[in-house]
């Protein structure tokens, strides 16, 4: 149907038209992220290339955290330019209710246009692909991308000011050895599907760009946001998605099956909806920061993840925070961070390792697992394995955590116990066993107190932590 309707674009009185179908079609967009604070309480490779270029959008630059309200562009310089920047036709982009209680500040980690899952196409350009040509874009702007290509590569070279959107129209790429869609460069991209099917692949070793290792079918230096109403498939014989700043996913149904790691990205993973399905020989998601620890985190409010890895199902750097979502892992380890908190979503863990593990991965944080809601489910599997392993402190304050294995719990710091139903191998307990015991562990149940598993003469007030650094703006005291 968009195809159909972009052939008309020029007509001035249907793209009115086409403005009210987008608006009403908006009406049904994903409602992202899920708990509320209340529930805390608390191209090198061919010279044959088309180079396109539009007016630069108007924008006031990359901010911290990204609070800036994001703007569209487009090529007719006759539209007033308050219309030009609109957002999605006037229409309120679906909210994102998330958590301000949490061990992040999370209000503004996603934008109006990250939520907004269909693109303004009022002044987007039509781009076909063909198999031996790389589509480079260098402006702000949306693309409409059609077509059937190999060995074909959209490339955006855009300004740092640049926001561009990539429309996925029924798009198949099968490459050798360069990615499909890589960014070199712009202020942040959207990668969005139509009501399609789109395909990207690569088969072969990646060849590097000069110094730049581009090891992923997506590849971007920048930030960048997938969204949309249709499908994306990705193959590789490497990684799936990479972003070397903010990745965000918040909608269409995006299927990875990679060698390596099927989503990745150096400052920051953040999930607000989507049907995702991961089949990885590494890790699932992972956000490292080589250069900074006290970056690489990770924060789910919402969508289904089915996640399959051969190493971590999850892995954060920092923080690792679920406040909404349905999260389905089979891993070696299924989720590791240094704080790993679960607010909220239902979370099925099947590891052969560590089902949760708060880990010393981050000299930013101190190794904590904390349970405030949601409903966790963790089966394990024989040998020296643990539900729920802590290398520093355990918090249950709410929600359901059931373990079925060996070893439900080993946690080398402070337990508190607040609140919650903790379930063992089908049974309901009120005391909570240490599989790392020492002089001065223990067990409680639900408002007692506990001593520091296996480090004497430990502080016996239960919870009380001291001041904790807190995700990006702020600390948190407990």
């Amino acid at each position: 149907m968009i195809k159909k309707l972009y052939k008309k674009m020029n007509d001035k009185v249907y793209k009115k038209s086409m403005a009210v179908i987008m608006a009403a079609a908006l009406s049904m967009s994903l409602i992202a992220c899920g708990t509320k604070k209340a529930e805390l309480d608390t191209s090198s490779r061919t010279s044959n290339s088309t180079s396109v270029e539009t007016e630069a959008e108007t924008a006031s630059g990359k901010a911290a955290q990204q609070t800036e309200a994001e703007t569209g562009s487009g090529t007719e310089t006759s539209q007033d330019s308050s219309d030009e920047n609109t957002e999605a036709f006037n229409a309120e982009p679906v909210e994102a209710a998330t958590t301000t209680g949490g061990a992040m500040e999370t209000t503004d980690l996603f934008t109006d246009r990250d939520l907004t899952q269909e693109a303004d196409l009022s002044s987007a350009e039509s781009l076909t692909l063909k198999s031996g040509e790389d589509l480079t874009i260098t402006a702000a702007g949306v693309y409409v991308i059609t077509g059937t290509a190999e060995d074909s590569t959209i490339i955006v070279e855009a300004g740092d000011e640049d926001k561009v959107q990539l429309v996925l129209d029924g798009v198949s790429i099968t490459n050798s050895d360069s990615p499909a869609i890589y960014v070199k460069s712009a202020d942040k991209v959207f990668v969005t599907t139509t009501d399609s099917e789109n395909s990207l692949t690569v088969s072969g070793t990646f060849t590097a760009d000069g110094d730049t290792n581009t090891d992923a079918v997506i590849f971007s230096r920048d930030d960048l946001t997938l969204n949309g109403t249709g499908s994306l498939t990705i193959g590789s014989t490497d990684n799936g998605i990479s972003g070397k700043d903010d990745l965000k996913i918040t909608g269409g149904s995006i299927t990875i099956s990679c060698t390596d790691a099927a989503i990745e990205a150096n400052d920051s993973i953040r999930i607000a909806g989507g049907n995702i399905n991961i089949t990885a020989a590494n890790d699932g998601l992972h956000a490292e920061n080589d250069e900074d620890d006290s970056l690489g985190y990770i924060y789910i409010c919402g969508g289904t993840l089915n996640i399959q890895a051969a190493d971590d199902g999850i892995h954060g750097t920092t923080i690792v925070q679920i406040d909404a979502g349905t999260i389905d892992v089979t891993a070696a380890e299924g989720i590791e961070g240094t704080w790993v908190q679960v607010n909220g979503g239902t979370i099925s863990v099947t590891a052969s390792d560590d089902g949760i593990n708060a880990a010393n991965k981050s000299s930013a944080y101190s190794a904590t697992a904390e349970f405030n809601g949601g409903s966790v489910t963790i089966d394990m599997g024989q040998g020296d394995t643990d539900g729920v392993d802590s290398n520093g402190s355990l918090t249950i304050t709410g929600g359901t955590i059931s373990v079925n294995g060996q070893s439900a719990f080993d946690y080398d710091g402070q337990l508190t116990w607040d609140g919650g139903t903790v379930i063992v191998n089908g049974t309901e307990v009120t005391e909570i066993s240490n599989q790392m015991m020492g002089p001065g562990g223990g067990t409680m149940g639900p408002g007692g107190m506990g001593g520091d598993g296996g480090f004497p003469g430990g502080d016996m007030n239960g919870g009380d932590w001291g001041d904790m650094n807190q995700g990006p703006g702020g600390r948190r005291e407990r």
